[in-house]
């Protein structure tokens, strides 16, 4: 049998720069046995590792770790790092080649993106424990990130990569796609988001996982084949002193002739001096929230019901508080606005919300919210991080 981990974003930035820096494997806590169980371990690479000072205009935030933070992957190891996250062109073409080559150089296989649109879409391919992986990995292309010729990431191209997974298990490999995507911090995926993650698994992926909404979302199980959405944070660290976004899993899956046997969730609280894998009483609460927000897969009608109830929290007001904020950032520092208003028109996190958002807003008749999906919302995005948890 082989192991197989996967985990979610990796950046050496604000609480986590000095941990990784004094000590690579410090920030991993006792979590750093359950990783090292592994044959094959994959992280996301959510930052550039560059010496580059200048970063790009962008809607977000920019991050970047050096070079020599590398070891707080090597040191692990982890074999695979995903690339194809909205974080690693922050320093431009230059600071992401760097961050390919520190990569490279120190031995860790890099899949999601590259300096041609055929090193970005490619899949990878490798062998632990005596089984054949292919992995592939994509993005929204956020910023405008994704490749179309240049450099850049491996973007929405869900049909292209179906035809990869096709050929793939044709081979008899075992496929794990490793999506970026979503809207940030909510519990449910938008649907466009669990339509493409569908169309991966029934194209033959034995495993779909998501990261990048900075939350735990729900997992379903479709003839076999896991969908993950989101795996929360790793290591990665965000000040505010909320629940769901201090509390994150790594995924286990265990393979055996070629298919998924079993799969493990390996949930953690991510403090500032790094991970902390949760009590007895904590997982069984987090499994429980777990089951919560998985509940709209097990119906036709619940992803859209769970969406269109957030949208009803959204409401009018969330997205003129939105656009006033861009406008206000237009008038104050034009080219960030610029940057933030052309992301919300091309990325489909944000245009599908605002598209949707607009739509209900106009409806004479809206889809109802439903209670118990609207509860769930308002804990992903207010829960605090009670003293006793941290």
């Amino acid at each position: 049998m082989t192991k197989i981990l996967i985990a979610s974003d990796w950046a050496p930035i604000r609480a986590f720069e000095p941990v990784i820096s004094r000590d690579p494997l410090a920030v991993y806590g006792d979590m750093l046995p359950v990783i090292r169980e592994a044959d094959l371990r994959i992280v996301n690479c959510e930052c550039a590792l560059t010496s580059a000072r200048k970063p790009v205009w962008k809607s977000g935030a920019v991050f970047k770790g050096l070079p020599a933070h590398v070891e707080g992957l090597t040191a692990v190891p982890f074999e695979i790092a995903t690339l194809a996250n909205n974080h690693v062109f922050d320093y431009g073409p230059s600071g992401f080649k760097e961050t390919l080559d520190v990569l490279r150089r120190n031995g860790i296989r890099t899949v999601g993106a590259g300096m041609t649109f055929e090193e970005a879409s490619a899949p990878l391919r490798w062998t632990a424990g005596g089984t054949r992986v292919t992995v592939l990995n994509f993005g929204e292309g956020e910023d405008l990130t994704a490749s179309s010729g240049g450099p850049g990431v491996c973007g929405w191209e869900i049909d292209r990569l179906a035809g990869h997974i096709r050929k793939a298990k044709k081979r008899g490999d075992f496929v794990v796609a490793v999506g970026h995507a979503g809207l940030e911090y909510i519990p449910f995926p938008p649907p466009y988001v669990v339509a493409a993650f569908r169309a991966l698994s029934e194209a033959g992926a034995d495993c779909v996982v998501g990261h990048h909404p900075h939350v735990p979302q729900g997992l379903e199980v479709r003839r076999g084949r896991l969908i993950v959405y989101s795996l929360g944070n790793f290591a990665f660290f965000q000040p505010p002193e909320l629940y769901h976004r201090r509390t994150g899993f790594c995924l286990s899956l265990d393979v055996r002739a070629g298919r998924l046997a079993a799969h493990g969730i390996h949930p953690y609280r991510i403090t500032e001096d790094g991970l902390r894998r949760l009590g007895r009483g904590e997982e069984s609460l987090f499994r429980d929230k777990l089951r919560q927000v998985s509940r709209p897969f097990g119906s036709a009608r619940g992803v859209a019901e769970a969406w269109q109830s957030y949208l009803a929290y959204y409401g009018p007001e969330g997205f003129k508080k939105e656009v006033l904020g861009i406008l206000e950032k237009m008038g104050s520092e034009p080219r960030k606005g610029a940057a933030m208003f052309r992301n919300r028109l091309t990325t489909l996190q944000h245009a599908e919300l605002w598209r949707d958002a607009l739509t209900r807003f106009m409806s004479e008749d809206p889809v109802p919210a439903r209670a118990v999906w609207t509860r769930l919302i308002r804990e992903w995005l207010t829960k605090p991080l009670s003293p006793a948890s941290r």
